[in-house]
């Protein structure tokens, strides 16, 4: 095998609940994530003579990206050198809590297993995404999954939304850690285990009960972030976020004639995209 393409999905996380900050300066934390299959980036691997990386945006394309980043963990690991081309499709907006970066590092890790063939187990695979970031674990199989501890102890579920999905990002980019520094433990974390999606009123009863505990500083010092959820659940979202840190907000719609009327409420200077899965 000589060459490998990779769909990296985006997230979102249906809650996010800061359950304490920890001795190690990270914090325990509680969230249900869920993969976006139609919103990714694209990546391309080829072998090589030599270790190249190129990216449809120019300003990523520098040995900071977790692309490069996991490389490096990996050639350290394994005392190999790997020569590969790596070409990056961006799509997933950068710094809007959709996890892109942890998204194309977990495809890093899986690409370069399978050409090189090192036979790394998925369990060192998790291991080693965790060194690269705490959302990383997640797409190394990223299926639904509650993620507790810094979000690397997952447990897959059943869970399935069977609607449209509007993403709204307004190109804001909100610093991880940043928004990490202004965040005060909360008490009583949901229990995601019961949150089921399944019909419209199940998704409407969750609205008051689940939160995404960034929202609060976050909104207070990005009105514009904030305005866009209310926008969404003014014009007949049933669910409505901010996922991760922010600055992207997702609104679960009833069909898609409602999520593409909504969608064109929103400056065409956003971000706008439906996930959606075709009818019929």
């Amino acid at each position: 095998m000589n060459f490998i393409q990779i769909n990296s999905p985006a997230k979102i996380n249906i809650g996010l609940n800061i359950v304490l900050k920890r001795d190690d300066g990270f914090h325990n934390l509680e969230t249900l994530f869920y993969p976006l299959e139609f919103l990714h980036d694209t990546i391309t691997f080829k072998k090589s003579e030599k270790f190249s990386f190129v990216c449809s945006k120019p300003e990523l394309q520098d040995s900071s990206n977790l692309i490069v980043k996991a490389v490096k963990l990996l050639e350290q690991k394994t005392e190999k050198r790997f020569n590969v081309e790596i070409n990056l499709q961006k799509n997933i907006p950068v710094g809007g809590g959709l996890g892109g970066g942890s998204s194309n590092a977990a495809a890093v890790l899986f690409a370069i297993n399978e050409l090189f063939q090192l036979n790394l187990t998925y369990e060192k695979l998790l291991e080693l995404s965790l060194q690269l970031g705490s959302d990383v674990p997640f797409f190394i199989k990223a299926k639904p999954a509650i993620g507790k501890s810094r979000g690397e102890i997952l447990s897959h579920v059943d869970f399935n939304i069977p609607f449209p999905i509007l993403i709204i990002n307004p190109r804001i980019h909100i610093s991880t850690s940043e928004a990490f520094q202004n965040i005060l433990p909360k008490m009583n974390p949901l229990n995601y285990e019961d949150v089921k999606f399944n019909n419209v009123n199940e998704i409407k009863s969750w609205q008051g009960l689940i939160r995404n505990d960034f929202e609060e500083h976050i909104f207070s010092k990005y009105k514009e972030i904030g305005s866009i959820k209310n926008i969404l659940l003014e014009n007949g979202s049933l669910f409505s976020k901010m996922t991760g840190t922010g600055s992207t907000v997702f609104g679960v719609f009833e069909n898609l004639q409602d999520a593409e009327r909504i969608k064109k409420l929103f400056p065409e200077s956003y971000f706008r995209f439906i996930n959606h899965h075709a009818e019929g």
